[in-house]
């Protein structure tokens, strides 16, 4: 029974200041990466714009975002530090 004494509930947020800047810095990423995937199409759509294809959308793009949600795993699953 003394242990349950010593046990105090605190309430506040799941995770701490520091997850949570984390977690604003893989959105960003993300978004930088969704921002780097769009564009290249054609305003003739009897014309077709081989730029589509290019290595930022195919390639860069896709691994900035699968960066950026790996950080964001990275940034929930972190334990938070006990302040005291």
């Amino acid at each position: 029974m003394a242990k349950k004494e010593k046990e105090t509930k605190t309430a506040g947020f799941a995770l701490g200041k520091e997850n949570y800047r984390l977690m604003a810095i893989g959105f960003a990423i993300i978004v930088v990466g969704f921002i780097l995937m769009a564009g290249g199409g054609s305003d003739d759509p009897n014309v077709f714009n081989p730029d589509i294809f290019s290595f930022r959308r195919i390639t860069l793009a896709p691994v900035i975002l699968l960066f950026g949600f790996v950080f964001e795993i990275y940034a929930i699953m972190k334990k938070p530090k006990e302040d005291k």
